[in-house]
């Protein structure tokens, strides 16, 4: 049974041309989908919508059958979605674990020892205890995007969005995320959607999702 599905939607920014026109997608939970297309193709957007950070203007998008239109939207994206940008979007003031307890304090998800969780979390990614106390800045480009991933999955969400996570990364660390991503998602049981320019990306989903520009 789909998690999440994309129903005949539609999507223009104001009075502007169509971005995304008549799709129709749907998601498993336990399974890894790359968005594949170019850049201006709709995937960000896309995902956006995927989040409940907007509304599409024709169609609906369901959460376990449930109309997104119909449901708080920021509570739904607080408990079930985990958010992964190309940029990181880290607090940089703070370090690694002060980065993924706050994430669990905003989507209210509780432990013992928060920052403990967060700690052994961080070290299964391979932030060891030494870069963990720095500040995030102070962090490589891989080991940023190993924090966000961490931030992103510390509340167990159902969804990972993923906005081109390998986009600001090289070779060896693209292909490190990826494998974070793909072992969580069969590890956890959730459904990671991935947007991608790279083919390369893309085949380390169980499906790809090709997304042309209008």
């Amino acid at each position: 049974m789909a998690v999440l599905e994309a129903k005949n939607i539609s999507y223009k920014y104001g009075k502007g041309d169509m971005v995304i026109k008549n799709l129709n997608l749907s998601f498993e939970a336990g399974r890894v989908y790359a968005l594949l297309g170019a850049s201006g193709s709709g995937k960000t957007t896309l995902l956006s919508l995927l989040a409940g950070l907007d509304c599409c203007v024709d169609g609906s998008i369901l959460y376990n059958g449930s109309d997104l239109k119909t449901m708080n939207r920021d509570r739904y994206r607080a408990k079930n979605i985990g958010m992964v940008f190309q940029q990181f979007n880290l607090l940089h003031r703070f370090n690694a674990v002060e980065n993924v307890v706050m994430a669990m304090d905003i989507s209210k998800y509780k432990v013992e020892n928060g920052k403990k969780y967060a700690a052994d979390l961080l070290d299964n990614l391979g932030i060891d205890e030494k870069k963990r106390r720095r500040k995030v800045i102070e962090l490589s480009g891989g080991e940023q995007q190993r924090v966000a991933i961490a931030r992103a999955i510390s509340h167990k969400p159902k969804i990972i969005l993923a906005d081109e996570p390998t986009g600001s990364l090289d070779e060896i660390n693209q292909s490190g995320i990826i494998e974070d991503l793909v072992k969580f998602a069969k590890k956890d049981g959730s459904c990671v959607i991935i947007s991608t320019h790279s083919r390369e990306v893309a085949e380390s989903a169980d499906e790809v999702f090709t997304i042309e520009r209008l």
